[in-house]
């Protein structure tokens, strides 16, 4: 069943922030995919990275640290050149606007957050026709990618297909993952026949550290990518768009005339770009703990688990002994934070705050709060 999940309304720090701000016990925060920090804790992150020169000024978001993100995050992904966008929802607009150019038919998960959750933002604002396929599911296949095309071919009228975006991991499917080969077949069929393709990659660094492929293995497939800022980079907002320079030149009109042009996206940038560097490897070692975690409650009569199919950083947990009820609040006396439960399960998130402590120690917590 798709699971809608709440935004993360606090601010957060990297780990070595933590560790090096915070002398209360090692709390692991089962929820969400960054790390919580307080307004006061943000704001002194930001006094620090201000003290070392990593938080220079930009004007409208041009320059300044906003650039230095932008050049990074470039790199990292693969593509020519990037740009700062206020938000993930304009990050997809802008993207699947310039690629489907006046083809105006773009071919998108029907569970996906831009055809589900942003208000119909591209057939208002941009004149697109968004067709969603594979409702229900997070992946949709070459074979229905073409039926969608011959469709659009063989009316009275031919309204070709622009674009294609692909979400991975599908936030409404609770981090599943879309099928790797069925992505790579699809991007081959696009790209003899000259049709955009855009990938929604808020979540993609997750995604990664399940995987194990480079992140390249993925960019490499799309013509723009969308990495989301705030979701586990820990900024208060932001996304980044990146792509080829044919594409990406000149958007910082775009996005002004959509009224994202922030006069100050320094405090945005600096706090992303100081959770990229070393995210991937901290983010694997948090997932192997957690697999251990998972391991080690598996093999109790106290707990049943339940895994997505092709998933990520989601699972759910039923305690047997215990109402799942009571038994969050005792996770919480014993430093792991849990989400409220829908009936007798706990849906937790994996991220780096289960780097805290070892898969040993955490594991008991967990017994001794089912016990």
């Amino acid at each position: 069943m798709a699971t809608r999940f709440r935004r993360r309304t606090l601010f957060a720090t990297p780990l070595a922030a933590l560790a090096a701000t915070s002398p209360a016990p090692a709390r692991v925060h089962a929820t969400g995919d960054g790390v919580p920090y307080t307004p006061e804790q943000y704001a002194e992150l930001l006094g620090r990275l201000a003290a070392q020169g990593k938080a220079q000024p930009d004007n409208y978001s041009l320059g300044g640290a906003v650039e230095e993100l932008e050049k990074r995050m470039a790199e990292i992904l693969g593509k020519e050149t990037a740009i700062w966008m206020a938000t993930g929802t304009l990050a997809n607009q802008i993207a699947v606007r310039i690629l489907a150019g006046t083809r105006r038919r773009v071919l998108v998960q029907a569970e996906s957050h831009l055809f589900r959750d942003c208000g119909d933002c591209c057939q208002t604002l941009s004149g697109l026709n968004m067709v969603g396929l594979a409702p229900g599911r997070a992946t949709f296949t070459l074979d229905e990618v073409q039926a969608a095309a011959t469709d659009a071919e063989t009316g009275r009228v031919v309204v070709p297909i622009g674009a294609i975006q692909i979400e991975s991991p599908v936030r409404r499917k609770s981090g599943e993952r879309f099928d790797f080969e069925e992505m790579e077949r699809i991007s081959a069929w696009a790209r003899e026949r000259k049709i955009g393709m855009h990938m929604d990659g808020a979540r993609l660094f997750l995604e990664c550290g399940y995987t194990g492929r480079p992140i390249r293995r993925y960019t490499e497939l799309f013509d723009t990518v969308y990495v989301s800022a705030y979701k586990y980079f820990n900024s208060p907002s932001g996304a980044v768009l990146a792509g080829p320079r044919s594409l990406i030149d000149g958007l910082f009109h775009t996005r002004r005339m959509f009224g994202g042009g922030l006069p100050h996206g320094w405090p945005f940038a600096a706090v992303t770009s100081h959770h990229l560097e070393g995210f991937a490897e901290r983010y694997r070692k948090a997932v192997e703990t957690s697999e251990a975690v998972i391991r080690a409650l598996g093999a109790s009569a106290k707990f049943e688990i339940a895994r997505i199919p092709n998933g990520t950083n989601i699972f759910r947990i039923r305690p047997v002994e215990v109402s799942a009820a009571e038994f969050r609040r005792r996770l919480e006396e014993n430093g792991v934070s849990a989400a409220a439960p829908a009936g007798e399960w706990l849906q937790l998130q994996v991220n780096e705050t289960w780097n805290r402590v070892s898969a040993e120690e955490l594991a008991a917590r967990f017994l001794k709060a089912a016990a």
